[in-house]
């Protein structure tokens, strides 16, 4: 173990609460994650100096985009998604939310998508690679295969974080 690598130890990680207000003041200004983090490099006068990597910048700046959800957002799903329950018998839905109410996960599955699970429910893959919305939580269709070999979705989810990969098919 080489001294001058420990700063690449998570548990060594230091972000100042000053330099973390300017960073996420600077993704909200829409600069991207890595000249965010150059300019706090240029900062310190080197990357040898700075106690944190570009790899902790991005996590902190992924940490605060999803907790960015604009007022009423959460219980704007909710709301749309009781309306649907009302109108569609099969709907189904469910909203995981943080200890201050924010909003983590959202699975949703209309009664087709239910009924194609149970029938053609073998094989499930879901891809997390769209990252478009407006918080940057992966979209995750559920998709399967019917027997005409098309694809098929199966359900949809909005997830916080790529830590969250339990999942729960109620359908």
């Amino acid at each position: 173990m080489s001294p001058s690598n420990a700063r690449y130890f998570s548990c060594n990680c230091v972000i100042d609460p000053h330099v973390k207000r300017q960073l996420k003041i600077n993704d909200i200004a829409e600069i991207r994650a890595n000249k965010i983090h150059n300019a706090q490099v240029i900062g310190a006068w080197g990357h040898e100096k700075l106690l944190f990597l570009e790899w902790d910048t991005r996590n902190l700046l992924a940490k605060a985009r999803q907790m960015r959800l604009g007022e009423g957002d959460a219980n704007a799903i909710h709301t749309y998604f009781m309306k649907m329950l009302s109108q569609n018998d099969g709907f189904f839905s469910l909203i995981d939310l943080d200890e201050k109410g924010r909003l983590k996960n959202v699975l949703w599955a209309d009664l087709r998508s239910r009924a194609a699970c149970c029938e053609f429910g073998n094989v499930i893959t879901f891809d997390t690679t769209y990252l478009t919305n407006k918080y940057d939580m992966p979209f995750a269709p559920f998709v399967g295969v019917n027997h005409h070999g098309q694809s098929i979705l199966l359900g949809s989810r909005l997830i916080s974080n790529e830590d969250t990969w339990l999942f729960h098919m109620a359908i």
